[in-house]
């Protein structure tokens, strides 16, 4: 992941980056310098010809990206397919929040390979009421503008909606929301807390009834109507199938991010623990990033099942599962070692999901949907959590 550029045109305000407790942005340039960028293409090269990759993902990222101007990005990711070794595939795809796409800015990223993903809370403007400018403006209209734009000039650019999961939302409403705005994919994240920073209203399963609803009406369709990776990663792992996301599984975690300045860092994610959690000392003019891959924090995430808390490795979800995204697990004082502060959502989820499977498997008629979700206690398990937590 590479910070084209370190600022957001908007707002937002629930954002962990530039609300949250990690300020580092503040004191790194705007725009990442030419001479970054250079070195950061070098590096990436070097990484490839070492492992002799076939393929690697390249996300241009912020803040908002296409504040660097489409140009740049362009410019960026054809130096680094011009310097990988030849037969490595580089797939580059640009995360923006959509405001600042237009005609001409969506030639340029179709022309130069990199497709395109956009953040939004929802398909309408009431569920990005929270995604604002500086001056407290919506950023719906642009960002509407800039969706539909993609879809229906530059479908094959189009990678897809991030959105963010709120219980306070109806969850159908949501989903079929977003269905208009005609994502190829749909990547639903839960919101960034952890046990001694819960995520808003937090209780019971809400969270994980929410997914449950979503996935219902999914999977009932009829047809694929799009690609929910946590759905299809949930469904591979009850399978015995690889898979591989930050929110599920045992894979190790396979990204770093280059900031601005050239740093080289964990995920942005970490930095809603506690300041300074994603850094790692090392920079693309002095490291390769395999000794990014060697550093502490990073090992730590390569480790499988051994760094997880006692409670997550004797569940036996725990392969599905595999404790939750690593940055919701943080308790001041205990670290990353703890189940994720989701434990009841993902279990309820993943154990929703599992009886779908069972019940379509099964021969003749599918009996009814299991009823609606207990309102506040988490389902029974061997590795229910036993204290705190609570917002």
């Amino acid at each position: 992941m590479v910070k084209a550029h370190g600022r957001c045109n908007l707002a937002c305000t629930y954002c962990y980056l530039y609300e949250g407790p990690d300020s580092t942005w503040r004191s790194r340039p705007a725009a990442a310098p030419a001479g970054v960028l250079d070195r950061t293409a070098a590096r990436i090269a070097e990484h490839a010809r070492a492992h002799a990759l076939p393929a690697l993902a390249l996300v241009l990222h912020g803040g908002e990206p296409l504040l660097a101007g489409a140009g740049t990005l362009a410019r960026f990711t054809a130096r680094v397919r011009e310097r990988v070794p030849g037969g490595c595939a580089v797939h580059a795809t640009v995360q923006t929040n959509g405001t600042l796409l237009t005609e001409e800015r969506l030639a340029v990223l179709a022309g130069a390979g990199i497709r395109v993903g956009i953040s939004l809370d929802g398909g309408t403007a009431a569920h990005n009421r929270r995604r604002v400018d500086h001056a407290g403006r919506p950023s719906w209209p642009a960002a509407a503008r800039g969706a539909r734009l993609t879809a229906e000039r530059f479908p094959e650019s189009y990678a897809g909606i991030l959105t963010v999961v709120d219980p306070d939302l109806d969850p159908v409403a949501a989903y079929e929301s977003l269905l208009t705005l005609r994502p190829p994919a749909l990547h639903l994240l839960l919101p960034h807390g952890n046990w001694s920073a819960p995520p808003p209203r937090l209780g019971g399963v809400r969270y994980g009834a929410w997914l449950c609803a979503v996935f219902d009406r999914w999977w009932t369709a009829g047809r694929r109507e799009v690609r929910v990776r946590l759905f299809e990663e949930c469904v591979a792992l009850l399978l015995g199938l690889p898979a591989a996301t930050e929110a599920l599984g045992l894979a190790p975690f396979d990204a770093v991010v280059v900031e601005t300045d050239g740093s080289i860092e964990q995920v942005d994610s970490l930095k809603s623990a506690y300041p300074g959690a994603a850094h790692t000392g090392l920079d693309v003019f002095r490291n390769s990033f395999d000794q990014a891959l060697r550093h502490p924090g990073v090992a730590a995430r390569q480790a499988g099942a051994a760094a997880l808390a006692p409670q997550c490795r004797a569940c036996p979800l725990l392969r599905v599962c595999g404790g939750g995204h690593y940055a919701h697990r943080y308790r001041a004082g205990h670290g990353f070692r703890n189940p994720s502060v989701y434990c009841a959502d993902l279990q309820y989820f993943i154990r929703h999901v599992a009886a779908r499977l069972a019940r379509a498997a099964a021969p003749g008629p599918s009996p009814a949907p299991p009823a609606s979700p207990p309102s506040s206690a988490p389902p029974s398990s061997s590795s229910s959590l036993s204290e705190g937590g609570t917002p």
